[in-house]
């Protein structure tokens, strides 16, 4: 049997239909839209006359009789007066207009169900560390009450802690690094890993304040920064650390960003420096971006112990007077390095012992930069020769009052090659990529406030000057421009703070005979 076909208005009605509800639904709304005061007054005269109703209900039977006369005494007086109905009327829609509006829904003023029982898992991981078997009143147990431990607190969109003040008893031994790294341990894990936490210990007033700390910036290349004669740039850090910011470029936006400066002169505290980490932790970007900064108002001697020529962008620029790679380069501007730092001293003393200023050529800085000196220390042991880094205690005793600088970069599995005199006046501290705890205190001295972050970041790491406090850093980004894994961004980058060529790059490298290489090749073998 043949079927029949369905009617035009059944086929193709329900397009028609839909637009037909979205007319109406249009018109209804645009109805409310108009119709808005009249429902809210409307809506006020209902819950007005309910009010009036239960007013009535709820008053005596003895007293409703008072209570009719005073209406129409009041009443008969709107009558009466000027204009008093129309008063009235007008008093009236505006009550009813106030009554009648939507009411705002509370505010919650406190934490919702899974944001307490994230602070009650978080007081019962505390209560073996915060209590005592003896104590009568225990700030910490077993079902306590966690509103008396943690004092203020603040979530994020997640409902993760954000910040959280905590109380705990005046006999636990906070002044023991032990008992503090197991309770930042334990914060860490029950706050949530992934991020960096602050932890700030009021040891006088026994209460802990963990903040959750921003992720520092990492889009920032090397550029002339705003800085002093005597000024470097190491890094950049959180704004509660240090009191001044620096205006920068990251990408093509413009911000200030608190730096981590380190000073250096006759005046300065912390005038020599070292830098430890992993390998492609940064540790020579750090160097590269100490020389760029240092060229700008002095010279500098580079000693690149790894051999890898990440410095071949600096040969032949104006102030690098040298950028060596070999033992035997190595030791003889090492070994002038020191005779310059005596003639300054000499210089300055007759100088001042004559009543004279302190002559022009020895005002300029000098920069000795040493990449991995114990790679060079071992091919001298092997070849029989004197370790590079004995040249350095003469820049390193008197390298302040010459206006001699060394910065020293070495990696962790190598610190137990350098001499004293390294370890003794390098007092500035840099730490870069991942490290223990361990090797965090033998470099900088001490722990510092903050938990690790999950994924470091080349040029992360912290910075200690001196007996100062420990600052998170992260290295402004100073690539080799020759690698061709560089971006281009930040080759130009890099490129447009090179000075220019004072001595052409073939004439710039001195020429080593042939035993020479054979030596050096002969120290190699025998390791």
């Amino acid at each position: 049997m043949a079927r029949r076909p369905l009617p035009r208005i059944l086929s193709n009605g329900s397009a028609t239909i839909a637009r037909s509800r979205d007319m109406a639904r249009t018109a209804a709304d645009g109805a409310t839209d108009v119709l808005h005061p009249l429902i809210t007054v409307s809506r006020g005269l209902r819950r007005l006359a309910a009010a009036g109703r239960h007013k009535w209900a709820d008053t005596p039977k003895e007293r409703r009789g008072p209570l009719l006369f005073l209406v129409a005494a009041v009443v008969l007086v709107v009558v009466f007066i000027p204009y008093g109905p129309l008063l009235a009327l007008i008093t009236l829609m505006a009550a009813a207009g106030w009554k009648g509006r939507d009411p705002k829904p509370p505010e919650q003023t406190g934490p919702d169900d899974s944001q307490v029982q994230r602070l009650s898992s978080l007081y019962e991981a505390l209560v073996p560390y915060f209590s005592v078997a003896d104590d009568p009143s225990p700030l910490y147990a077993h079902g306590g009450d966690w509103e008396k431990a943690f004092e203020t607190f603040d979530f994020d969109g997640d409902s993760r802690v954000d910040r959280i003040d905590i109380r705990y008893p005046a006999y636990f031994t906070d002044g023991e690094a032990a008992s503090r790294a197991r309770i930042e341990q334990l914060l860490h894990a029950k706050l949530g890993r992934g991020r960096e936490y602050h932890f700030a210990w009021d040891e006088e007033g026994n209460h802990l304040t963990v903040n959750v700390l921003d992720p520092l910036p990492t889009d920032i290349a090397a550029q002339p920064f705003v800085t002093s004669p005597g000024e470097t740039v190491l890094g950049f850090t959180d704004g509660t650390g240090v009191q001044r910011t620096l205006p920068v470029l990251a990408g093509e936006e413009e911000r200030d960003v608190p730096p981590v400066v380190w000073r250096t002169g006759v005046r300065s505290t912390e005038p020599h420096l070292l830098v430890a980490g992993q390998p492609g932790s940064g540790t020579t970007s750090f160097l590269r971006s100490v020389a760029l900064q240092a060229l700008r108002h002095g010279d500098v001697l580079i000693i690149e112990g790894g051999g890898t020529g990440d410095y071949a962008c600096l040969v032949g620029r104006s102030g690098v007077l040298a950028v060596e790679c070999g033992l035997a380069g190595a030791l003889t501007s090492l070994e002038w390095a020191a005779h310059e730092t005596e003639r300054r001293l000499i210089a300055a003393n007759r100088a001042r012992q004559a009543g004279h200023p302190t002559p022009d050529d020895i005002k300029r800085p000098l920069w000795i930069l040493l990449d991995r000196p114990s790679a060079l220390g071992h091919l001298a042991a092997a070849d029989g020769r004197k370790d590079p880094q004995t040249l350095l205690q003469v820049p390193l005793r008197h390298g302040r009052a010459a206006g001699v600088t060394v910065v020293v970069a070495e990696q962790f599995d190598s610190l137990d090659a350098l001499i004293d005199p390294v370890r003794q006046h390098t007092r500035a501290r840099v730490v870069l990529g991942p490290a223990s705890p361990e090797e965090l205190r033998d470099v900088l001295g001490t722990v510092p406030q903050t938990t690790p972050t999950a994924d470091t970041p080349a040029g992360r790491g912290y910075a200690r000057l001196g007996n100062g406090p420990v600052h998170r850093l992260q290295v402004p980004a100073t690539p080799d421009p020759y690698d061709d894994a560089t971006s281009e961004a930040h080759r130009q980058a890099v490129t447009a703070l090179l000075p220019e060529r004072s001595t052409p790059a073939d004439a710039a490298v001195e020429h080593v005979p042939d035993e020479a290489f054979s030596d050096e090749a002969e120290a190699l073998a025998e390791r």
